[in-house]
């Protein structure tokens, strides 16, 4: 039998209603499978087609499709391929979250004064997770937005950068528990835009059940952030004055954010993930000053000898290191780019999503200890985690070195 979303569906673009609809949380993890589908009406030469715009994570792919094409796929993805849909029309926004067992729950709040005009296919403005022109209170609170959604001249960077780190949370949000409240932690969570981004992203726009954490050493700031908490009825977020490496307020979470924690404060933070289990890390480190005091080499000694050099090398190094160490532990690690390097140097995002089952691997911790070694490097992730690492039978031990 048809649901009554699948008729809508099929209305929305019978009638040429269908403005965009983005599809996350793909089922199963597969590579087949793009992380997340945006679908849009796009005028080409041929007459009004749908764009099937596939992001993986080191390609976009794009496909055309007439109407008859575009409604039988989409009802052959929607649910049976991708748990989460967010269709807008021209009068509403509609959310579709499907249950494991494929039952679908439908969201709708109506909106008004939408651009229903069908962009040109070229000079296209791009399609941000939140749009200009749709006001998002905490943008408007933060003074990235007016009142009627138009974004500051001087605020562009950051809305971009705010747009970009919930696009890279959204292409792994399959990988986190779907059936029980989220716990999520921001450490060093400073004005704590991203963090209230990430409210709104998945408490707001997703209506998931989630409690977010954000710390901070600034007490002024964590007042602040509380107070517009409180305002926007954000009654789920909780800002807490604390150093990272002594917070011992949680048992377990689900996601961990550190950004520009300075030096090993990002290790202290990585390891507080490890220890809690986090299915998702996602850390911007900053000023990583340790290994730049330890590395050394003969081999590489021409490099070495220029201390501007010398520091990229090591603000390199510290990051593999990090990364390596995760994949030891059974993460799937990417490297990111944050935000248009000609806007701050420091615009490299670790993210780490845990694998099914993980178990660590030996190959890979032979693989960090040969590099180790050879720059005669003592990591503060490995100390802080020296019980972590797998011996000869692939168990977690302590190490020896």
């Amino acid at each position: 039998m048809t649901e009554q979303w699948q008729q809508d569906i099929e209305s929305w673009i019978r009638n040429g209603q269908l403005l965009q609809a983005t599809l996350s949380s793909p089922r199963g993890g597969g590579e087949m499978t793009a992380p997340r589908t945006v679908v849009r009406p796009v005028n080409l030469k041929e007459g009004l087609r749908y764009q099937f715009e596939s992001h993986y994570a080191n390609k976009v792919l794009h496909h055309n499709l007439d109407k008859d094409e575009t409604i039988t796929r989409l009802l052959e993805i929607v649910g049976p391929l991708y748990r989460q849909g967010l269709v807008k029309t021209s009068d509403a926004d509609i959310q579709l979250l499907f249950s494991k067992k494929g039952k679908a729950t439908v969201r709708k709040s109506a909106v008004s004064g939408r651009d229903t005009s069908v962009p040109p296919q070229h000079n296209r403005k791009k399609q941000r997770i939140l749009e200009e022109g749709k006001p998002a209170p905490f943008m408007v609170e933060l003074g990235i937005m007016t009142e009627d959604g138009r974004v500051h001249a001087k605020k562009q960077d950051k809305y971009r950068q705010i747009n970009r780190f919930l696009e890279m949370v959204t292409d792994v949000l399959d990988a986190l528990p779907q059936d029980r409240q989220l716990k999520i932690v921001d450490f060093g969570c400073g004005k704590s835009y991203l963090t209230f981004a990430l409210y709104h992203l998945l408490a707001v726009e997703q209506g998931r059940d989630i409690s977010v954490i954000g710390l901070d050493l600034k007490e002024d700031v964590i007042h602040f952030c509380s107070n517009l908490a409180e305002k926007l009825g954000y009654d789920k977020l909780t800002f807490l004055v604390g150093d990272i490496a002594e917070y011992e307020g949680l048992e377990a979470a689900d996601m961990v954010v550190t950004l520009h924690a300075c030096d090993t404060a990002t290790d202290a933070a990585l390891a507080k993930a490890v220890g809690w289990g986090a299915s998702v890390i996602m850390s911007v480190p900053c000023c990583q000053h340790e290994l730049f005091r330890q590395v050394k080499s003969d081999v590489l000694a021409p490099l070495f000898s220029q201390g501007l050099l010398k520091e990229r090398f090591a603000a390199l190094a510290t990051d593999a290191v990090r990364g390596n160490l995760l994949e030891v532990l059974g993460y799937k690690v990417n490297m990111l780019e944050f935000v248009d390097p000609e806007h701050t140097p420091k615009n490299l995002l670790i993210r780490a999503v845990a694998t099914p089952h993980k178990e660590p691997s030996l190959a890979k911790w032979k693989q960090y200890e040969s590099f180790r070694d050879f720059l005669h490097l003592s990591p503060a992730l490995e100390s802080i985690l020296s019980h972590r690492w797998p011996d000869e039978e692939n168990k977690f031990v302590k190490t020896t070195k």
